[in-house]
């Protein structure tokens, strides 16, 4: 099982949009050096939803080379066509993934029924190990814990991406499943509480900016060191909050550009962080000692 600081990594770009082969490579070494026990290549954070598919197959595929084999690389391969996400899959699988990451379809809104034979589908076409993902704000979608526990009777389906922020969903789901599939939140301002519930592990966002605060304060939390993750956790307050101060991931996109360890590219509709929001961001990286 992948465990702990799993950083939803950010696809460093160039200022008209082309992506930055040689910042991405500098940020896989960054998150190695400070001890992220994994990383999600272009996930939603990773602007998956406005890389075009070669794109999206040829970040995975560098990240994959970038790592060899030092920590583990989760794919995003989600997608409102189950035919494009079990297409995204495979190719992850060829570009030597460890596991695939799956948003649940966006716009869409299928039911829970729908949801399960999406899910189905995929995971019976890829033999990859599959993690579910649920970000209801993001796609007016929720997978219930109901849904996730049918999904993991499936023996490939070994986790869920639980980003609602409610931390009653960690026992409900874990009632509904063996120990040995993986609970993890995308809500990093609840993580600490809720790996200290029983969580494995947190797919961050803050972890780009701060990625060894987070590692460290997960393992404090799953280890039940309560006094110990809440402490670190405290410093991590101000980036929990701030880098969401604008639509993700355009905050978390300017502090690690501000770290110097990317320049300043997104990708419309997105846009570049507003001046106003400056000082906000910059606070709450030396809150948590990021220079």
């Amino acid at each position: 099982m992948i465990q702990g600081s799993i950083v939803a990594l950010v696809t460093p770009m160039m200022e008209d949009g082309a992506v930055d082969e040689v910042s991405l490579k500098k940020l896989v070494e960054f998150h190695i050096e400070q001890g992220s026990d994994a990383l999600v290549a272009v996930g939603t954070t990773g602007e998956s939803a406005t890389l075009d598919e070669q794109e999206h197959c040829q970040v995975i595929k560098f990240i994959v080379d970038c790592v060899a084999g030092r920590i583990p690389v989760i794919a995003g391969t989600g997608a409102n066509c189950t035919r494009e996400a079990i297409r995204l899959t495979q190719k992850a699988k060829q570009a030597g993934a460890d596991a695939c990451l799956l948003v649940t379809p966006y716009y869409n809104k299928p039911t829970q029924e729908g949801l399960y034979l999406h899910y189905k589908a995929i995971a019976e076409a890829v033999d990859i190990p599959q993690i579910l993902y649920n970000v209801p704000g993001r796609t007016a979608c929720d997978l219930l814990p109901e849904t996730v526990g049918r999904l993991a009777k499936i023996k490939n389906i070994v986790g869920v991406k639980e980003a609602t922020g409610k931390l009653e969903r960690v026992k409900q789901i874990r009632d509904l499943t063996s120990a040995d599939f993986a609970i993890y939140t995308g809500d990093d301002a609840t993580s600490c509480e809720f790996c200290l519930l029983g969580g494995n592990g947190s797919i961050t966002v803050t972890g780009n900016v701060a990625p060894k605060l987070v590692h460290d304060m997960l393992q404090a939390a799953m280890s039940g060191d309560r006094t110990g993750a809440e402490i670190i956790d405290s410093r991590l307050t101000g980036l929990h909050n701030r880098l969401f101060i604008q639509s993700n991931p355009i905050p978390v996109k300017w502090a690690v550009a501000e770290m110097g360890l990317m320049g300043k590219g997104i990708r419309l509709p997105l846009t570049w962080l507003t001046e106003d929001c400056f000082d906000a961001v910059r606070t709450a990286m030396r809150q948590a000692g990021v220079v």
